[in-house]
């Protein structure tokens, strides 16, 4: 007889996080988790491996991975801007600022 293993499937709002804790059977991937949790029937906005990525202990993993017993899944939300972008775009504007011809505080007190 195949053992069981126990896990969290997390999936985190705004407000608060919801966490389901689950007895699976030994082997069980991530997809069979989230499946087991009922958070995809509660929350319909999530797209396993579309939009939301999935991960174990804040490492991003595939959908067919293999659970261990006490894994935390965590599902996560898609992002609201590329961090790259963001950086990019902070930099542009801190070298327009750099440029700018305004007084230094040296040259106020003159």
């Amino acid at each position: 007889m195949a053992g069981t293993i126990e896990v969290e499937v997390v999936y985190a709002l705004r407000p608060r996080q919801e966490v389901v804790r689950l007895k699976l059977a030994e082997g069980a991937t991530v997809q069979q988790a989230v499946e087991a949790s009922g958070l995809l029937q509660r929350h319909p906005e999530i797209e396993l491996g579309k939009a939301n990525k999935v991960g174990v202990y804040a490492k991003l993993t595939k959908l067919d991975a293999a659970l261990r017993d006490r894994d935390r899944v965590e599902i996560y939300r898609p992002l609201i801007a590329d961090p790259k972008e963001v950086r990019r775009k902070r930099a542009a504007e801190g070298k327009a600022m750099k440029k700018g011809g305004g007084e230094s505080e040296g040259d106020a007190a003159s």
